[in-house]
């Protein structure tokens, strides 16, 4: 909501589901204050059905964004097209990249604060030290044992857990370029250094006093955020998504019209497009007074 208030978006609408009949409080003054014009108690499929569509009482919207479920996502990915939609979201995704310099409880518990977002949220530990790699493991079993969301959390990290052991920094960083995950932590002895070098990740949370629960709740910008390598190729939600890009052309003289008209005409004839030179040529006749034959290259 804030992103696209900050855009300028003219009319902005959020939705929130009831809980006890009625949407959570926080939700709604999160939404108010971040700019929303109308918010609607609905939530999941069918919140996305309704913005996207329309009903009696809500005009449809021209792009759907925000984070939801895998039922939402494949809700957004079929509406893509008829709307414009932020990404096509997967489970939620962590790495930790770190040194001997940070300790297990540190790197166990980024992990697990991750991991208990749902059964198929990979988390995943990037080191160069052996050590840390064995007992940030003994550590998330430790934590499992009093976490209580930990049924989703071991899951997630029974399944999707991976801890990578790598011979030097620069390995590190190969490694997390590759995999390009959605959350990147990085807490080592050269910080500014994988800011500098990495290109391929949603997020970046530098150092041991930052982390990701604070990126999505206090400081980040959104955490509306690539998954599944995406982050290779774009980034997150941010203020550039709702804003558009258009051009123009205009030719203010009759020798710029006769000049380019040559070029587009002959470029045109290349491709075997006649009605496309023609647009050119009649432009060469009228203002530069050339004698072009029609379905000919001007020139």
């Amino acid at each position: 909501v804030l992103t696209a208030s900050v855009a300028g978006v003219p009319r902005i609408i959020a939705s929130a589901p009831p809980v006890d009949g009625a949407p959570h409080p926080a939700i709604v003054t999160a939404m108010k204050l971040g700019g929303a014009h109308d918010i609607y108690v609905m939530g999941g499929i069918q919140a996305v059905g309704a913005m996207a569509l329309g009903t009696e009482s809500i005009d449809p919207v021209h792009m759907l964004v925000g984070p939801g479920n895998a039922f939402v996502a494949e809700a957004k990915r079929q509406l893509y097209g008829r709307v414009g939609i932020d990404l096509f979201a997967g489970p939620t995704e962590t790495m930790v990249i770190a040194d001997e310099t940070v300790d297990a409880e540190l790197c166990a518990t980024d992990l697990l604060g991750q991991a208990e977002h749902g059964y198929n949220s990979p988390a995943c530990l990037v080191t160069n030290s052996r050590k840390l790699a064995t007992e940030t493991m003994d550590e998330v079993d430790r934590l499992l044992r009093i976490l209580p969301t930990s049924e989703t959390a071991s899951a997630s990290w029974q399944d999707y857990g991976d801890v990578i052991l790598c011979d030097s920094h620069d390995e590190m960083l190969a490694v997390a370029n590759d995999l390009a995950y959605e959350h990147v932590q990085v807490m080592t002895d050269r910080d500014d250094w994988f800011l500098e070098n990495m290109h391929s990740y949603g997020a970046l949370f530098l150092g041991p006093r930052t982390n990701v629960a604070n990126g999505d709740k206090v400081i980040g910008t959104n955490h509306t955020l690539p998954t599944k390598r995406a982050g290779r190729y774009t980034g997150g939600l941010w203020v550039g998504k709702f804003l558009k890009t258009h051009s123009y052309q205009k030719v203010t003289s009759d020798e710029a019209a006769a000049m380019i008209g040559e070029y587009g005409s002959r470029l045109c004839m290349l491709e075997g497009f006649v009605g496309h030179a023609e647009q050119c040529n009649i432009r060469v006749r009228r203002h530069g007074g050339r004698n072009v034959p029609y379905g000919a290259a001007a020139g």
